[in-house]
């Protein structure tokens, strides 16, 4: 006979039993979900979807948990004829200002966005040396402003074609250029400089199709491995264009010197004459690329002359990474210590052996002079596969003298042990 409890029990365990599969798929799922969605990042610019536009905010769907919004100052900024194109429905780029404000809203902008796209845009125009065909809609004592996309760039006065700079006349920034302002101008852009927010630009009054030809004649004339003289025509954070019997070419920011440099305004200016090495013709693309730094001599190769596989040196490490250390040697050469030559042991990450600031004496085990690299071990330091090369280094230390060192170790006198004479004196006068 089955008891009543019994069988109520076994219901019960049954449909718990059957309830738990589900939650568990619903909990999945919306595991799930929530992995799939990419969460804003700061100065990330995104697509959205218009979902509604109010007076006071406009609400855009961004792929988010919850919707965007582009309110107060953002929205101020847009003009009457900006928000009267908006539509809901309509797909819009937006910079994310704040993932999660403190009502859970991702704050957007639209200016923002703009502003970056034009950027980007206009790096790429100096890269491909585009002839803009804009407008002049200001000036300055120094030159016109003239806009590119929804950026302003500057045409200093002496990058002002001769014919516009005859038709200027007077004492004042007014009576030179107040009547230029609306005229078409075409420029080309000579200088980007996007921390700065920095745009130059020159008037250009050949047109494209000359200008093309003028390179193809050039490139066809151009030798690589030979060095030419030019002058700097433009610069840009990846480098600088220098123009060789009228065709341009781009000397990346790795090749403008041995030194590290942060930009080509570092080094160089417009206008400047300057020596490069053609390294490189697509003719295909129509691309040029020079080298300032292959007619330098390469200081890397002279401070590493002192060293030698096998060698100890002296380090102070400089960083640590997940897959090993920086140490700087004397000379400022920076070698690698590989996470696997830091410990016969296993080593998770380098902070278990090393600190920052600290010097450690390394064993040399590897020099690359094409790639400026040199490998360091720190668990090879008392290695005996070395014991000879540590001993004829020792040697060399004590002008050679390893008979001298081996069999008759000198050892320095300590003032506090009395010697010999000294014990028999005391012994006498007791």
């Amino acid at each position: 006979m089955i008891d009543e409890n019994e069988t109520l029990s076994g219901q019960e365990a049954e449909n718990t039993q059957g309830e738990h599969p589900n939650n568990q798929t619903m909990e999945s799922l919306l595991e799930s979900e929530s992995l799939s969605v990419e969460l804003p990042q700061v100065g990330e610019i995104r697509k959205g979807m218009i979902a509604s536009i109010g007076a006071s905010q406009i609400l855009i769907s961004v792929g988010a948990k919850s919707e965007g919004v582009v309110a107060g100052r953002e929205l101020e900024q847009l003009t009457a004829e900006e928000r009267a194109e908006l539509k809901v429905g309509q797909e819009v780029s937006v910079f994310v200002l704040n993932p999660e404000d403190q009502n859970g809203n991702v704050v957007l902008s639209f200016k923002r966005a703009q502003e970056e796209m034009s950027w980007e845009n206009v790096e790429k125009m100096i890269t491909e040396e585009s002839v803009i065909d804009t407008k002049i809609i200001g000036f300055n004592k120094g030159g016109l402003i003239v806009a590119v996309g929804n950026l302003r760039g500057f045409v200093p006065s002496s990058q002002i074609s001769a014919t516009r700079r005859a038709q200027s006349s007077g004492d004042t920034p007014e009576q030179r250029w107040q009547k230029m302002v609306g005229q078409a101008i075409s420029v080309r852009i000579i200088e980007v400089d996007r921390e700065r927010r920095r745009l130059i630009l020159t008037e250009r009054s050949t047109n494209t199709e000359s200008r093309s030809s003028m390179k193809d004649r050039v490139i066809s004339e151009l030798e690589e491995g030979k060095t030419y003289t030019g002058k700097v025509t433009s610069l840009a954070e990846f480098g600088a264009f220098v123009n060789i019997n009228g065709a341009d070419g781009l000397v990346h920011l790795s090749e403008l010197s041995w030194d590290r440099l942060a930009h080509p305004k570092d080094l160089l200016e417009v206008g400047q004459e300057v020596k490069v090495k053609v390294i490189n013709i697509d003719r295909e693309k129509k691309r040029i690329g020079l080298s300032m730094r292959a007619l330098q001599d390469d200081p890397w190769k002279n401070r590493v002359e002192k060293f030698s596989v096998g060698q100890l040196v002296e380090g102070m490490i400089t960083r640590l990474t997940k897959f090993g250390a920086f140490a700087r040697l004397e000379g400022d050469i920076e070698g690698l210590i590989h996470i696997s030559e830091l410990s016969e042991n296993r080593v998770e990450h380098p902070k278990e052996v090393l600190r920052e600031g600290e010097t450690k004496t390394l064993r040399v085990i590897r020099i690359d002079g094409e790639q400026h690299r040199i490998g360091l071990s720190l668990r090879k330091v008392d290695s005996a596969a070395f014991a000879d090369k540590d001993f004829k280094m020792l040697t060399q230390e004590f002008g050679g003298q390893d008979e001298e060192i081996v069999d008759n170790p000198v050892i320095p006198a300590d003032p506090e042990i009395p010697s010999v004479s000294d014990s028999e004196e005391e012994k006498k006068a007791e």
